[in-house]
């Protein structure tokens, strides 16, 4: 069985949204065990509400509660009773192969580093989000981790996100490209024009230059590399416009006349299945590469939906080892002495 840890306090709807998406993952996957972490007595009065297989859930009493508004490395360091931080212990103490939150993001990713740990050489771990595009869907990575990143860092996130969607969407060589505000070369700023050689020299990349934003619309490319901050805004306004338009169609449908309304109810099952695509939810969330175990970020507002696809997304990903092909690629590339020094990783 693989064993996924959820953090059953994360997210706006908490912990109900969250019980609701953790017992429908098991209709999902034949070979999940759950462990919810929370307020005992108030998960369990919530589960009493559906009928799943008992033995394949767990409950562990968790009390505290990391809240956005507080300091996430305080929190983690202070508040060790937390769902968080226990989750994250079970991951690192081998008692879960995943952690699932919809909880504040500065908290995971930093007990994400200070609980599970970096990978050695792993400079800094990116989050990494499957994002739909006209021809199937894209990688972006980093979309939320290091706002600040060096160019050594993103030829990591691009070897590491190539390893992902290699073994998870059997894409035998992803594309790369780097985002950038245009093709010519002499475009871009200090981290771009230094990221750039890195990336072209790197002999198992199939990198292709730069990708502007428009682009990645079209799936120009099949992994999409940034730092945080340019990619945190790609992924925020993708999110943005998607539910701009599919409610502008909504409400055109619905304020025009009885013929359009009839042509509409004709199309409605072609019309909701090429719309669908768009629904980030069903891809499940972002895992954080290049931690000793996985941790996946899912959305704060889910309703439950993103998190029973992350349950089977972290059974796929444990599966198919990715930590550990991650782990050996990069060993396979560097001697010992290459690799990030102890002092350095502490930083």
């Amino acid at each position: 069985m693989i064993k996924v840890a959820i953090d059953a306090m994360g997210g706006d709807e908490s912990p109900e949204a969250i019980v609701k998406g953790a017992i429908e993952s098991l209709g999902e996957t034949e070979d999940t065990k759950l462990f919810l972490f929370g307020p005992k007595e108030r998960i369990s009065a919530l589960l009493s509400q559906y009928s799943f297989d008992g033995e394949r859930v767990e409950l562990v009493n968790a009390e505290d509660v990391i809240s956005l508004h507080e300091s996430p490395v305080l929190a983690i360091r202070r508040k060790k009773d937390s769902s968080i931080v226990r989750g994250m212990q079970f991951v690192k103490e081998g008692k879960a192969d995943a952690l699932i939150s919809a909880g504040s993001s500065g908290a995971i990713l930093a007990g994400a580093q200070l609980i599970v740990g970096r990978i050695r050489g792993i400079y800094r771990p990116p989050l990494a989000a499957l994002i739909p595009t006209r021809r199937g869907v894209c990688l972006l990575t980093d979309c939320g981790a290091n706002v600040d990143a060096s160019p050594e860092w993103l030829l990591q996130f691009a070897k590491m996100g190539s390893i992902y969607l290699r073994e998870m969407l059997g894409i035998e060589r992803p594309s790369v490209g780097l985002v950038n505000i245009g093709a010519e070369e002499e475009k871009g700023n200090r981290l771009v024009k230094e990221a750039m050689p890195l990336l072209r020299a790197d002999e198992e990349l199939h990198f292709q230059g730069s990708v502007e934003a428009r682009d990645i619309v079209e799936g120009s490319c099949d992994v999409v590399v940034a730092d945080a901050f340019v990619g945190n805004v790609v992924l925020k306004m993708y999110e943005g416009v998607g539910k701009m338009l599919l409610t502008e169609i909504k409400d055109c449908l619905k304020q025009s006349g009885p013929i359009t309304l009839l042509g509409a109810a004709l199309i409605q099952k072609s019309l909701k299945k090429g719309l669908s695509k768009f629904d980030a939810k069903r891809y499940g969330g972002a895992p954080i590469l290049g931690l000793k175990g996985l941790v996946v970020k899912v959305h704060g507002n889910t309703d439950g939906t993103e998190l029973k696809h992350a349950v089977r997304q972290c059974a796929d990903f444990c599966r198919r080892d990715i930590v550990g092909k991650i782990e050996r690629s990069l060993l396979a590339e560097k001697s010992e002495e290459a690799l990030p020094d102890r002092e350095e990783e502490k930083g």
